[in-house]
């Protein structure tokens, strides 16, 4: 009964809609690696942006005014990994604040000795476990350049990440997934990834995909999204997970 409720409640929001054809259309153009998508797919995604548009709150802070063009271009991009899962993917929280560019979070971290230091680390975005989303908008406007990096992905695939607990590059698989079978070729990939950059082979994945098996999920999944053919080519056992994962092969155009 809930679950025909929400279907009812969310064609609703979707029907009542506001946005203009022209943005639209002018936001796909900023957004390339949306044209491998088929017509339904584009339409699709079109609907998730309009309820995440309805569910989240997003905020600028530090005098960034986010304009309608703004937030749809935000969205769309949220909206890439759960096209084909829903926007239930990403319950439990509500805020996307997006600064100017890049921010620094003041953090006190306790070490071993019992050692108290105050943490500042230059960051571009961050998603917190049943928190916020936190972009910066200078990372975000240049997202139509297809070279491997997105944001916005890599801190909403954290977020689908952290739905089983505390982001470690194991989201929750669905029914029929072979659950060892990832973890053993995420770890290996992770591995290899490591081994290379610590001989100093060049590698198209992002050095930083080596930080830790969450940041290999998020990086993985930017290069997934916008340089498929790259990691089909890198680690090919990982791309057919990511295709079971997000249900979805961007490499396959559903015309």
């Amino acid at each position: 009964m809930f679950a025909l409720f929400r279907d009812w409640w969310d064609r609703r929001i979707i029907q009542k809609s506001e946005i203009p054809e022209a943005l639209w259309r002018d936001t796909f153009l900023r957004l390339p690696i949306l044209d491998r998508l088929s017509d339904n797919e584009k339409d699709r995604l079109r609907q998730i942006a309009i309820l995440l548009l309805h569910q989240k709150s997003l905020t600028g802070v530090q005098g960034l005014h986010l304009t309608d063009d703004m937030k749809l271009l935000i969205v769309l991009q949220a909206s890439l990994p759960v096209l084909n899962l829903g926007t239930e993917w990403y319950c439990g929280w509500v805020s996307i604040i997006v600064y100017p560019d890049s921010f620094i979070p003041q953090r006190t971290i306790t070490d071993e000795a019992g050692v108290v230091h105050q943490n500042r680390t230059v960051l571009s975005g961050e998603s917190w476990q049943r928190g916020p989303v936190i972009l910066a908008w200078d990372e975000v406007e240049p997202a139509g350049i297809e070279d491997g990096s997105n944001l916005v992905i890599h801190e909403f695939v954290h977020k689908l990440d952290m739905l089983n607990g505390v982001a470690n590059g194991f989201p929750p698989l669905h029914a029929g997934m072979d659950r060892q079978s990832w973890s053993q070729t995420f770890a290996a990939a992770y591995q290899d990834l490591n081994d290379r950059i610590n001989v100093g082979k060049t590698t198209v994945i992002d050095n930083y995909a080596a930080t830790s098996p969450a940041e290999f999920f998020a990086v993985l999944s930017e290069v997934f999204f916008e340089k498929p053919d790259q990691l089909l080519s890198e680690y090919p056992d990982v791309y057919q997970h990511m295709i079971e994962f997000f249900r979805q092969d961007p490499l396959q155009i559903d015309n």
